[in-house]
């Protein structure tokens, strides 16, 4: 099992950045490992991984969801899961860490651990996230539903927090 976690501090208020994340149709713009991702439902995204011919894809379950706080999924062949969590730093200043947790790595994922890859592929994707977001100056209002163990709720008045268990860095 592998736990990584990376933080990138953008310089753009916490509600553009939550929102911008969320419109997950749109990670292939700045992500050069995501060729698609496929939002089925609130709580449900296809997505398709690949570096030249190699290609993955799964599916995740968006278990926790909290506007401007968080977003926690799961894969469903149960191979990772993982929260990104948003915090204002400032009123236009934005931390946004990601909690990635291998749970069954495959072969490739091994081999790429062992030399540090998963964590500096993160990081690259993170940077690629904040150059994409600062350079969009407003962003597009995104879903700003609640997801409470799976479950879309309604619009809550209370405050804002994840229920996802953190998981020790290793």
């Amino acid at each position: 099992m592998t736990t990584i976690e990376e933080t990138v501090r953008v310089a753009v208020p916490v509600r553009t950045v939550y929102d911008q994340w969320t419109q997950f149709k749109t990670f292939p713009r700045f992500m050069t490992s995501v060729v698609k991702v496929e939002q089925v439902r609130p709580s449900l995204t296809r997505w398709t991984l690949g570096v030249g011919p190699v290609r993955h894809e799964f599916a995740t379950e968006i278990v926790e969801q909290q506007p401007d706080t968080c977003v926690a999924w799961r894969s469903l062949d149960g191979r990772h899961r993982g929260e990104v969590t948003f915090h204002a730093t400032a009123p236009d200043r934005t931390a946004v860490t990601v909690h990635l947790r291998i749970v069954r790595p495959g072969a490739a994922v091994l081999l790429c651990d062992t030399f540090g890859l998963v964590r500096r592929v993160l990081r690259a994707e993170l940077a690629h996230f904040r150059e994409f977001v600062e350079g969009l100056g407003e962003g597009n209002e995104g879903w700003r539903g609640t997801i409470r163990n799976g479950h879309v709720r309604p619009v809550e008045s209370e405050p804002p927090r994840c229920h996802v268990p953190r998981w020790p860095v290793g």
